[in-house]
């Protein structure tokens, strides 16, 4: 692996982390180190960070309001 892609992952430690998950993108990164680019977008998927999964993370989390409050009012009844 070239120094400057080892000192990024140094730089970024949670694509460290996802490096050493996914011991692929050793090979990857060695092979062709312009691909960290491919990391950060595989990255962001893994732990979830791409717009739409928080999108759909909140969703979920107001469709879980929503139940405890209709839940809440069913009780009140």
């Amino acid at each position: 692996m070239q120094t400057q892609v080892y000192q990024y992952l140094k730089q970024y430690p949670e694509f460290a982390h996802f490096v050493r998950l996914n011991p692929v993108w050793y090979r990857y990164l060695t092979r062709e180190p312009q691909m960290v680019r491919e990391l950060e977008g595989a990255s962001k998927v893994f732990y979830g960070k791409t717009f739409s999964q928080q999108v759909g993370k909140i969703g979920s989390h107001v469709q879980m309001v929503k139940m405890l409050v209709n839940f809440a009012n069913t009780m009140k009844d």
